[in-house]
């Protein structure tokens, strides 16, 4: 399960504070900070299966690493996104979702496009600046994420932060994400990159 908490920066000079404050420097774990390309690809039917069946299928290159991943049950409030999620490291980014055959979901999900091409709906491309927190009883990882979301109907810019838990309470990652709201004024973000890409085909394919 992938538990987060995203908040919308409203500029490059505000993500660039955030990077650089020293808000959490008494958890931060040494050695952790790091910035990584990330390159994404959503696949999906023609007729969108499996976004009509509210499931995201995702390959990912981050730096080296080539990861595919399933995400689905989604839901958001206040910035905090729940949601059930696999990955797995795959050698390129040809569609296939055989990969997930060892997970019942990942056989549920191959039955929804079973026999339709896979193709690009979506892209995101963006540079993520990230390092882990240690607080003694939860580790999170907080990122400050820049780029954009590609689709055939045009792009929109990525801009935004976020913490993720890794291990620990649900309560303390919402203690975390108060601080940093705090400090800079951020507003909530609900929707996912994947929900922006797909609201922005919906919104042109009416």
């Amino acid at each position: 399960m992938e538990i987060e908490l995203k908040y919308t920066i409203p500029d490059e000079e505000t993500a660039r504070q955030i990077w650089e404050d020293a808000l959490f420097s008494e958890f931060e774990e040494e050695g952790t900070r790091e910035e990584l390309k990330i390159d994404a690809r959503y696949f999906d039917t023609d007729s969108f299966d499996l976004a009509r069946n509210e499931v995201a299928y995702r390959i990912r290159r981050e730096g080296d690493r080539l990861v595919a991943a399933l995400k689905w049950k989604g839901h958001s409030e206040d910035g905090l996104h729940v949601r059930e999620e696999i990955n797995v490291p795959v050698q390129d980014d040809t569609p296939d979702l055989d990969v997930f055959h060892e997970s019942s979901v990942g056989c549920e999900v191959y039955k929804f496009a079973e026999g339709k091409e896979l193709k690009c709906i979506l892209q995101t491309s963006f540079l993520r600046r990230k390092f882990r927190i240690d607080t003694g009883t939860g580790l999170f990882e907080f990122s400050v994420d820049s780029g954009e979301i590609v689709t055939d109907y045009g792009v929109q810019p990525i801009m935004e932060a976020e913490v993720e838990l890794f291990s620990g309470e649900t309560e303390e990652l919402v203690e975390i994400g108060r601080r940093l709201q705090e400090e800079y004024g951020l507003e909530e973000e609900n929707k996912s990159k994947y929900y922006r890409g797909i609201l922005m085909i919906e919104e042109n394919r009416a």
